[in-house]
C-alpha cells in the first residue's frame, strides 16, 4: 500500500507516472490511495491509467487538515473496487477517525470531497467576512467569538480560523492558494454541469482577491485581513490606519 498525501493532482500524477514513478515500481495487485483534493474526472483518468498495469487505485481524499491529523480525527472519503478497499482499509483505519466507503468507483469519493471544499471555502471568506465586520463597527472581535461560538452562526471553520486573525497569526495551516485551487475546481464542475453556484463564486472571488494581494501562502483566514486592508478597518497585527 502507498498512501500519497499531496496537494493536487498534478503531483499525485508525477508520483504516479513521473521520473521512478510508482507505477512502475509497485508490485502488481498493490494498491495506491490518492488523498490528493482533485476534479473527479481526473481521478477517474489517473484510476484507470493505473489499473491498466494491474495495480489498483483507491480514490481517497481527506478532511480535518493540520488539526484533526494531529488529533488522529481525520475523515478520508473514498471509493474504488473491493480488492482496493480490502487492501488499503488497515492503513486507512489507522489514520483516520472515519473512514467513508462511498462507491466501487474512483472519481466518487472525489466528489464528495468537493462538496466538502464548496462548503469549506464559503464558510471560512463568510467567518472572514464576519469578523472584520465586527471590527468594522468597533466591537470588541475577542468577545464576538465567544458570543457567537456559543450561537446558531457559528460554524467549524468560523470555530477554528477566527482565533488566527484574533492572535494576528497568518502562519499557513492551509493556506489562502489551496481553495484558489479547490473552489476553482467546484466552479469547472459547476460549469460543465450547467448548475450555478453562485455563493462559492462569490467566496472564489475573495480568495483570488486575497492572493491577488500578495497573501496566497499565507493561511487561509487571510481573507479577513483583505477586508481589513480595503475598508481601513483594524484588525490585530495589522497596519494601523
Amino acid at each position: 500500500v502507498v498512501i500519497s498525501v499531496v496537494v493536487n493532482a498534478a503531483q499525485t500524477e508525477a508520483i504516479l507516472f513521473g521520473a521512478d514513478g510508482v507505477a512502475e515500481t509497485l508490485p502488481e495487485g498493490a494498491v495506491f490511495v490518492s488523498s490528493a483534493t482533485m476534479d473527479p474526472d481526473v481521478a477517474r483518468n489517473l484510476a484507470a491509467r493505473l489499473e491498466t498495469s494491474e495495480r489498483l487505485y483507491l480514490d481517497a481524499p481527506i478532511s480535518g487538515g493540520s488539526v484533526r491529523a494531529a488529533e488522529g480525527a481525520l475523515t478520508v472519503l473514498a471509493s474504488g473496487s473491493a480488492a482496493a478497499f480490502a487492501k488499503a482499509r488497515p492503513a486507512l483505519d489507522a489514520m483516520a477517525a472515519k473512514l467513508y466507503e462511498l462507491g466501487d468507483e474512483p472519481g466518487v469519493g472525489a466528489a464528495f470531497k468537493m462538496i466538502n471544499q464548496l462548503l469549506a471555502g464559503v464558510h471560512i471568506a463568510a467567518a472572514s467576512e464576519a469578523v472584520a465586520f465586527a471590527a468594522r463597527q468597533g466591537l470588541d472581535i475577542r468577545k464576538v467569538y465567544e458570543v457567537i461560538t456559543a450561537s446558531a452562526g457559528n460554524s467549524w471553520m468560523f470555530e477554528n480560523r477566527v482565533p488566527h486573525v484574533l492572535d494576528g497569526d497568518y502562519a499557513p495551516r492551509s493556506a489562502v492558494d489551496i481553495f484558489v485551487k479547490d473552489l476553482g475546481i467546484v466552479q469547472d464542475m459547476a460549469r460543465s454541469a450547467k448548475f450555478p453556484v453562485p455563493v462559492a463564486a462569490a467566496a472564489l472571488q475573495m480568495f483570488l482577491m486575497t492572493s491577488a494581494a500578495g497573501m496566497g501562502r499565507d493561511d487561509d483566514a487571510s481573507v479577513a485581513r483583505l477586508y481589513a486592508r480595503i475598508t481601513g478597518t483594524d484588525l490585530p497585527g495589522e497596519p494601523q490606519t
